[in-house]
């Protein structure tokens, strides 16, 4: 096949491996598409496959779009489609591969054989932005017992749909949770019966009493989760994760659906198959097991999707899922050769990724292309955020004068390790008349015109949302100072104790501390009470006249709360004046601005679209989850716009630019130190026990 280059002696080995089970590790930039498709057109012209015996799965819409596209243009060039056969259905088309992601080859084995199971093949798949709402149905709709959950309707919402998801993903009962919930619990209740009789040298209650405090809040989320899942089946939906739960169920439970899809597909290739879940690993070992010509294509330090259940496992335990038809070992195929970077960037990459290359020794260090350019690595250490973020403007100002054609500026990529230093690199980026492209939703709330919208959204909803009052009292707009806001917690303490709350002004204080530095406390005095009464307390005069400002508004705001969802968001835009206040604005920082605006009115107008009757909450869960996550619900990618790209590393997945800037890269952070969250501490988190990885946690 043509490609700007040779197949390497690599590349060449997993092309032209015999028909069996084979895994093929793809170090980032290695070509792995180009060998795809040049795999699927040496079967083809060595007679071993026809063109239409061959299936290809990966992960997004656009990732199949595009090996479609590499696999037409390969068997094209080589002729191998002049001979193909015709569709028997008259329409004179030929039959060419079948590419798909693994969700919709999943939705067709459920159309063609799901009535074996007694599945209904009109049932319709909602997206992510549905799941929410109907999520926010079920617990509005909840009758039972809740006397564990007191966590606010989003984070509630949140959870269900998290640990719903994990028990689809990794095909677990919902009675086998609550089997293994009620023993860890009884051994807990156990070890905190000792450490009360002081049998026990080492103190451990703290941890003990979280634990049993997760395990029954679990145990009422599993209510809501049968409640989600009734109303699914009521209303004839299924969600991603039902579907591939679906088609594990059909591929164990019926072979014969197997042995048709083994007669219809000689051949099949499994694309980016670290980040498949257990769910999707069992379906497709169950359909194409026993030494059919399976090649796993993958690379487990790329591994991006855990968040979502995906086990990493998957591709390390490859022959175990697809032993060879005769018991021989199946063979790994590396691809080492980057053809994207330089050689002093991955000379760097190799250095800083060695503890992954110890953890997966299947994965060898890339090397560069032969002809592949030195390239340059530059470090800088700065003594404040401030000195790194005009280095930065500089930078990015210097490498697109360096080549200043059109297209110039998206060339260059900006990454973050999350959106915490979003608003402050947009800022300086945009103030310097550099155009800015913030790449997905998550980025978007961190900017204060739009984090001030999603605080006051919440606070429509829930008077109690603290930090949300504080993102708007310490936000550009209000100004309020530190010594305004003690005053205000001190008030919010003495209004609670009129109340009978139970609170200490300290605690008050100390709490309004911890939310100014990312801590929302479960529990506190409300603020908002304070700043519809703030009292007699010393505050200065302009903090006084804010408070009541913000609070007309908020009490006017609230009157609208049963208007369609984007009625209130325009509503919140146009009592603040932001609108207005950008428009009247010159500056290319303002300009942007008013796009980022309009990007979120946009998401909210296409969040509301899925269903007309959408709730606050559902929208709420919904941006909670992508401002926590930011790991993909939005499906974004950059646009073709001549702007920077500014988006995490996560989402820079796959992309490549001529200059990448990495921002805030310091210890603890950047990597990060951050652990996973464990089942003994969230009603979220399926236990790990029971989790289909667990022999590799």
């Amino acid at each position: 096949m043509r490609t700007p280059y040779a197949p390497s002696a690599q590349q060449w080995a997993a092309i032209s491996a015999p028909l069996a089970p084979a895994v093929v590790i793809a170090g980032a930039g290695s070509g792995k598409t180009t060998l795809m498709a040049a795999r699927v057109v040496f079967l083809v012209v060595t007679g071993q496959v026809r063109p239409h015996e061959v299936l290809g799965l990966t992960f997004t819409t656009k990732a199949a779009s595009e090996l479609r596209q590499r696999i037409r243009q390969a068997l094209d060039a080589a002729g191998a489609l002049e001979e193909a056969e015709e569709d028997p259905d008259g329409s004179g088309d030929v039959l060419e591969p079948t590419v798909a992601t693994y969700n919709a080859y999943a939705a067709g084995l459920l159309t063609d054989h799901g009535l074996r199971i007694g599945h209904e093949p009109d049932t319709r798949v909602i997206t992510d932005a549905a799941r929410y709402q109907l999520g926010a149905r079920a617990v509005d709709r909840f009758t039972g017992d809740v006397r564990h959950l007191s966590d606010h309707p989003a984070t509630v919402i949140q959870n269900l749909l998290a640990l719903d998801s994990a028990m689809s993903e990794h095909l677990v009962a919902p009675d086998a949770v609550r089997a293994l919930d009620a023993e860890a619990r009884a051994g807990f209740e156990r070890a905190l019966a000792d450490e009360v009789a002081g049998k026990s040298r080492v103190t451990y209650r703290e941890a003990i009493e979280k634990a049993i405090s997760a395990i029954d809040r679990r145990s009422e989320l599993l209510g809501l989760v049968a409640a989600y899942r009734r109303l699914k089946a009521d209303l004839g939906l299924m969600d991603f994760s039902d579907q591939i739960e679906l088609g594990a169920r059909l591929a164990s439970e019926q072979p014969g659906v197997g042995e048709l899809e083994r007669a219809r597909f000689k051949v099949v290739l499994l694309d980016e198959y670290q980040d498949t879940s257990v769910a999707q690993a069992v379906m497709l070992s169950r359909l194409f097991g026993g030494g059919h010509p399976v090649t796993a294509v993958g690379d487990p330090n790329q591994a991006i999707y855990g968040w979502r259940g995906a086990s990493v496992s998957n591709i390390l335990d490859f022959a175990g899922s697809f032993p060879a038809a005769e018991g021989g070992p199946v063979p790994t195929y590396p691809l080492t050769v980057n053809r994207r970077s330089d050689a002093r960037i991955l000379e760097v990459a190799n250095r800083l990724a060695a503890p992954l290359y110890e953890k997966y020794p299947q994965v060898e260090p890339l090397v560069a292309k032969p002809e592949a350019a030195a390239g340059t690595v530059t470090t800088q250490v700065f003594p404040t955020h401030a000195d790194e973020l005009a280095w930065l403007v500089a930078a990015v100002q210097e490498a697109h004068d360096a080549r200043p054609d059109p297209g110039g500026w998206a060339r260059i990529g900006v990454l973050t390790r999350d959106n915490a230093h979003a608003e402050d690199v947009f800022d300086a980026l945009t103030g310097a008349g550099i155009p800015v492209e913030i790449v997905g939703l998550s980025g978007l709330l961190r900017l204060p015109e739009v984090a001030e919208i999603v605080a006051t959204l919440h606070l429509l909803h829930d008077v109690t949302a603290n930090a949300s009052l504080l993102t708007l009292l310490t936000g550009p707009r209000w100004a309020i100072g530190p010594r305004d806001l003690r005053l205000l917690s001190q008030r919010a303490h003495e209004i609670a104790g009129r109340r009978g709350r139970s609170a200490t002004a300290g605690s008050v204080t100390e709490s309004l501390l911890e939310i100014a530095d990312g801590i929302d406390p479960a529990e506190i005095p409300s603020l908002d009470d304070a700043l519809a009464d703030p009292g007699d307390l010393p505050y200065a005069p302009e903090a006084v006249e804010r408070f009541a400002l913000l609070s007309a508004e908020l009490r006017m705001l609230r009157t609208a709360v049963g208007e369609p969802l984007l009625d209130i968001v325009r509503r919140i835009i146009d009592t603040s004046g932001t609108d207005v206040e950008l428009a009247s604005a010159v500056s290319p920082a303002a300009s942007a601005r008013r796009d980022n605006l309009d990007l979120f009115v946009k998401a909210v107008a296409e969040f509301q679209a899925v269903d007309g009757d959408v709730t606050l909450p559902a929208l709420l869960a919904y941006l909670t989850a992508e401002d926590d996550q930011g790991n993909g619900l939005d499906v974004a990618t950059p646009t073709e716009a001549d702007s920077v790209k500014l988006l995490t590393v996560h989402r820079s997945k796959g992309l490549e630019w001529d200059a990448v800037f990495l921002v805030g890269v310091c210890e603890t952070r950047f990597p990060s130190n951050r652990s996973r969250t464990l089942w003994t501490s969230s009603p979220a988190i399926l236990p790990a026990p029971l989790r289909g990885d667990a022999h590799d946690l």
